[in-house]
């Protein structure tokens, strides 16, 4: 890793906003940075280089084109044949300088104002490759993580009713650089039927996302996102054969990680068929698969239960019981989604508290074989269908939610309470969201300390012990009720995990009934509306 950078204005430019910007990223990254001045001539330059003997140089040039193609060609006459020939130099300026400055050679890194922040973290925190200075994007997760934090990872979805489009919207998004995980959105057509072709409604093609039909269509797009920035692929999972699904999606587009339920696309929801029993043991066998790839695995299912206003207890309850699946069932690395601003109308205190509490479950599960990382998003039942309303309620939710430092943001787009998101959408969203994200990084009010954040955490820590412990004595001794789907099932046949919009189901209770008290998603007795605490909620089921 380099660690002495010098940086300096050239020629007659003062302009050092964004030069400082950079330095300001450098030092957060354990750089030792040297700003030796504004307006410096090449002889000056050369001799601080000689003197001070920096890994990096960052220069910056704002003014007119041709007179900094001027001072590039110098630069590079004076410095060829000497020791510093191959001294990694970064440039800042305006886009059409750096234009001026491509056709040199000189410099291995350039940036302007709208250059996302991200890139210039990623390179010095290891996308500078120290023989030749060139720059690479991170294929693996884990490694696109670290090489970018604590700038968080950029996640949007996309798919559009055609596959043409598709690819073809995938290329122009790679290109912005805005987007570092593209999440590709089959129809559901896909999802339940891919393996199955003939069970598949022509009428429903496109509906929800992309057509996909054929292995080649997936791989079609992943090349298209080989530009840009070359962000990561991953795809939703499929409702049915979700291990023949895993397979595909690990030779087509190298997939960024698994996203898999545990009694999710069953029964259960009538996103497939499948008894629920069935569905946990096979979903369960999705995720081993996975991780027996070294695939990172997310278990998208909290989320699901608090889509469907269940209580903020049940909603941390599943969230430990999925995590503890996952490192039971051999994941090393875990990707954790804490959606907020559900269900709507929340309060961001009452959110963030709950949050908290689903990091200290699931981060207390963290070991030499186990980590977990966070992403955030915001709910989407939270946009308004008018897109500039949403745009506010975008920046918002991530405002907040930058507090719980996240390692990725999923970016839902303020189009989507409206209309399925395009290219520009999704463009637009990221950028938004940039934004946002680079303000926070300056330092945010400590929130996480706020009393009623830290007394709900306390409150729904102390419930979801109840719960989970209710869940542990189904079992007779011999089995893990928290692994075992048919005490799994049992524990949402009899109402332990239950939720309001699962009225209906045959394999939920759908009795529960939940209000929005003091910002907070409580169970309550239906009848007076009194808040029921675990304790209560429970005893009531056995009568």
């Amino acid at each position: 890793m380099h660690n002495k950078i010098l940086a300096a204005t050239i020629g007659d430019c003062i302009h050092t906003m964004s030069l400082m910007k950079y330095l300001s990223i450098a030092e957060e990254l354990e750089f030792e940075a040297n700003f030796i001045g504004s307006a410096l001539s090449i002889d000056t330059i050369i001799r601080e280089i000689e003197i001070w003997k920096p890994d990096i140089v960052v220069l910056s040039y704002r003014l007119t084109p041709s007179v900094a193609r001027e001072l590039f060609s110098e630069l590079k006459s004076r410095l060829k044949g000497t020791q510093y020939d191959n001294l990694i130099f970064i440039l800042g300026g305006t886009n059409p300088v750096l234009s001026e400055a491509q056709s040199f050679g000189l410099f291995k890194f350039m940036f302007s104002e709208v250059t996302p922040e991200c890139s210039a973290i990623q390179f010095l925190n290891g996308g500078a490759n120290n023989q030749t200075g060139s720059y690479t994007y991170q294929t693996d997760l884990v490694m696109r993580i670290e090489q970018s934090y604590p700038m968080p990872l950029i996640r949007h979805h996309f798919g559009l009713p055609s596959v043409e489009e598709t690819i073809e919207g995938v290329r122009r998004i790679a290109e912005s650089q805005v987007i570092d995980i593209i999440s590709i959105g089959p129809d559901q057509n896909a999802q339940e039927h891919f393996f199955r072709p003939e069970s598949m409604n022509p009428h429903s093609d496109g509906a929800g996302g992309v057509p996909l039909r054929k292995s080649t269509d997936l791989s079609d797009i992943y090349q298209a996102s080989r530009c840009g920035n070359y962000p990561l692929v991953r795809c939703y999972a499929g409702t049915n054969d979700l291990t023949r699904w895993a397979d595909m999606l690990a030779e087509t587009i190298h997939v960024a990680w698994g996203a898999i339920p545990i009694t999710w696309y069953s029964e259960l929801d009538g996103r497939s068929s499948r008894p629920l029993v069935q569905a946990i043991k096979e979903n369960q066998d999705a995720i081993a698969y996975y991780a027996s790839k070294g695939i990172p695995v997310e278990i998208n299912e909290s989320h699901q239960w608090a889509l469907r206003n269940t209580s903020d207890i049940i909603e941390v309850a599943t969230a430990y019981i999925a995590t503890y699946n996952a490192k039971n069932l051999g994941v090393k690395h875990y990707i954790m989604q804490y959606m907020l601003n559900t269900p709507p109308g929340i309060s961001l205190e009452m959110d963030i508290a709950k949050m908290l509490a689903k990091i200290e479950l699931i981060e207390s599960l963290h070991d030499d074989n186990f980590t977990s990382y966070r992403m955030i998003r915001t709910g989407l039942a939270s946009l308004s269908s008018d897109p500039d309303v949403a745009k506010g309620q975008l920046a918002s939710s991530i405002t907040i939610s930058m507090a719980l430092k996240p390692h990725i943001v999923h970016v839902v787009g303020f189009s989507e309470g409206d209309h399925l998101a395009s290219p520009k959408d999704v463009i637009e969203s990221c950028k938004i969201a940039r934004g946002v994200i680079s303000n926070c990084l300056n330092g945010l009010p400590n929130i996480l300390e706020i009393p009623n954040i830290v007394q709900r955490r306390a409150e729904i820590l102390r419930e979801t012990k109840v719960l989970l412990d209710a869940i542990r004595d189904l079992s007779d001794g011999d089995t893990d009720p928290l692994l075992d789907p048919s005490l799994l099932a049992r524990a949402i046949a009899i109402g332990f995990l239950d939720a309001p919009l699962l009225k209906g189901r045959t394999a939920a209770k759908g009795n529960l009934t939940t209000r929005l008290i003091n910002g907070a998603c409580q169970a309550v007795e239906p009848n007076s509306g009194e808040v029921l605490d675990e304790k209560n909620r429970l005893n009531l089921l056995s009568k």
